[in-house]
């Protein structure tokens, strides 16, 4: 089924969320489909049809790929995950779908006064995990907020904070052009790779954690210990969580993809609903492409 416009999936997400949040409040109970639909006051039908049309796989399987057994599964598999892609040579730059992203630190100097002189362009923008705030700079993205409904002001604010030294402009023509590109669904036929650098601002630590982050991919998962390890100091997973939960830029950058060692998809800066919509929303999208490799007529 192909997605609705991004505005009605931005809407259609919002119902997820509540039945994710439902789901995750009872999932002892192994809620049906029609238990589902009444906690976000939809009827059966058209809840499956929303979800469908949000997920592109039914409510059912979507779940089954947010179970601590599937997510302990992808996390035994995905091991020594950042050492395969070192010795395939794809340290650098991160793979997201057909795009390539590129990270830049900003320089010491900008580091230590906040970001005095550049300039942001930003804007408001609806994406299929719900409204984001996009920010730019000359170098590329530097901000990516996702942001629950009427916290507009909130999500400013905290740019605001990042990058206090910043002259910021709302320019959201340009900043939508980069929203349609990081949220467009992977094309049938491959086209040209296209590249998206992003921009950021953070201690020389902060740095190494979100380019590490870079190197997992879609469908994939690490926990901190793996993610500390591969930096040198399994010991450092408490300070390793601080950075990942840092990340300013959501979803380019995959803070999400990193969760708890048993199998616990635990927080996330943008909200744990949010974090298990992401994951599932990326195996869903794995499983398709496998699906096409084995029947390349469908």
């Amino acid at each position: 089924m192909e997605p609705g416009t991004r505005e009605e999936q931005s809407r259609d997400y919002y119902l997820v969320e509540q039945a994710i949040h439902y789901l995750a409040e009872h999932f002892q109970q192994q809620p049906s489909l029609p238990e589902i639909a009444r906690a976000v006051h939809l009827s059966p039908y058209h809840f499956q049809r929303l979800f469908t049309r949000w997920a592109g796989i039914s409510p059912k399987r979507f779940l089954q790929f947010l179970t601590i057994e599937y997510a302990k599964g992808i996390l035994d598999e995905s091991k020594n995950l950042l050492e395969a892609c070192y010795g395939a040579g794809l340290s650098s730059p991160g793979r997201l779908h057909d795009l390539f992203v590129n990270l830049e630190a900003v320089t010491p100097g900008a580091y230590k006064h906040k970001g005095a002189g550049l300039h942001l362009r930003f804007g408001f923008h609806p994406t299929p995990f719900g409204r984001c705030l996009l920010a730019l700079t000359d170098k590329g993205i530097c901000s990516l907020y996702f942001i629950a409904r009427n916290e507009d002001a909130d999500a400013l604010s905290a740019l605001k904070e990042n990058w206090p030294g910043a002259t910021l402009e709302m320019q959201a023509e340009q900043t939508g052009l980069a929203v349609e590109i990081i949220f467009s669904r992977p094309a049938k036929t491959a086209p040209g790779e296209r590249v998206l650098n992003i921009h950021l601002r953070g201690t020389n630590f902060q740095v190494k954690v979100w380019e590490a982050l870079l190197r997992i991919p879609p469908g994939k998962l690490l926990c901190y210990g793996d993610l500390a390890a591969h930096l040198g100091n399994r010991r450092a997973s408490r300070a390793v969580a601080g950075a990942v939960g840092r990340n300013p830029v959501s979803y380019l950058v995959p803070c999400h993809r990193v969760i708890r060692k048993v199998g616990k998809i635990g927080g996330y800066r943008w909200g744990a609903a949010r974090k298990m919509a992401l994951l599932g929303w990326e195996a869903a999208n794995e499983e398709r492409k496998t699906n096409t490799r084995k029947d390349p007529g469908s």
